[in-house]
């Protein structure tokens, strides 16, 4: 059985992660520091779906814990790492700007050093689609530039991207991060708008729609997420130095290291989807118009040429699909 680590097990995409490699067979070990930054509750509940499986370990560990993290990986010889934990949430990093700095960066530092100290054969991380800014080009392509932030959370994760450039470089540990687009579906983040829309519509208290309304999101349903992950798990990038001084950095990188965009590549108005929350919910939402939020960026557009190339897989769930299996799970959660 192929061991495998999966930090922030008890999050969103961690769960769905964990799950789908404990049903293949693998040995997943899961870590998560169940802050109260959103329901703990439904991230023990997640944790309780996942705990049928005897192939499955749960640790409650913050990788901002150095020393437990390392004692964890001398301990159990991982081959494969999934780096899931973060502080999560644009608006938020505005608030509380440290807790960012410490999840996000110390704690991936730990989870660098960790690789470091013990090799495995493949680091794959999470990053994020907020990483290209304001950037007005689309579909954004991981060769766009990322250097204009406007967000902290967005920085860590920027940060994070060429952290694990320097150890890949300097260690020769494979690296591949990945940069989600709005992930959506059951189990997931109440600190989401598809989330925060769907508990106030069946409350009847109005939703609050940024920049009235003049939004785009590319929507991927946490399944495409999952397959695509779990396809480029087996694909370490390998150390390729190219001549060519107008080549794709991320394709001549002295460095095992990649990047690669998750999304579904068709970005949809935020009105239509309330239009299509609204339908599968069956209730009219009342909507409340504002201006755009600090942090927030008007359009996501993910290419998606990169990961069909390197794992034959391109996300397809509707927009419509993945919303109704959202709000069947929701109404059955929440009874």
């Amino acid at each position: 059985m192929r061991k495998i680590l999966v930090t922030g097990a008890a999050g969103f995409i961690g769960f769905h992660l964990s799950k789908r490699f404990a049903e293949e067979g693998f040995n997943v070990v899961g870590i998560d520091s169940l802050n109260e930054y959103y329901d703990v509750q439904l991230k023990l509940d997640r944790l309780g779906q996942l705990k049928q499986y005897e192939n499955f370990q749960f640790h409650s560990l913050n990788i901002t814990d150095k020393e437990q993290l390392n004692n964890l990986f001398e301990s159990e010889g991982f081959e494969y790492v999934v780096n899931l934990a973060a502080q999560a949430g644009v608006r938020h990093s505005i608030d509380k700007p440290y807790e960012y700095i410490d999840s996000n960066l110390i704690g991936f530092i730990n989870v660098l050093e960790a690789c470091r100290n013990h090799p495995v054969k493949h680091l794959i991380f999470a990053s994020s689609s907020s990483v290209y800014g304001a950037n007005r080009k689309v579909p954004f392509e991981e060769s766009d530039g990322t250097d204009h932030p406007v967000s902290l959370y967005a920085a860590t994760k920027k940060a994070n991207e060429m952290m694990a450039h320097s150890y890949s470089a300097l260690y020769g540990i494979p690296c591949t991060g990945l940069r989600f687009f709005t992930v959506y579906g059951p189990w997931g983040r109440p600190d989401m708008a598809y989330f925060k829309f769907a508990k106030a519509i069946v409350e009847g208290k109005p939703i609050k729609v940024f920049n009235n309304g003049d939004m785009g999101r590319d929507f991927t349903y946490i399944d495409d997420i999952v397959e695509s992950i779990h396809r480029l798990m087996d694909i370490a990038p390998k150390a390729v130095q190219s001549s060519n001084k107008n080549c794709d950095p991320q394709e001549s990188s002295v460095a095992p290291y990649s990047i690669c965009n998750i999304g579904n590549n068709s970005p949809v108005r935020l009105l239509d989807f309330i239009s299509i929350l609204e339908n599968n919910l069956g209730i009219k939402a009342i909507k409340e118009f504002h201006p755009m939020q600090p942090g927030d960026v008007k359009e996501t557009y993910s290419s998606i040429d990169r990961l069909s190339d390197v794992v034959d897989f391109s996300p397809k769930t509707s927009l419509e699909a993945g919303l109704q299996k959202f709000v069947e799970w929701y109404r059955d959660y929440y009874q």
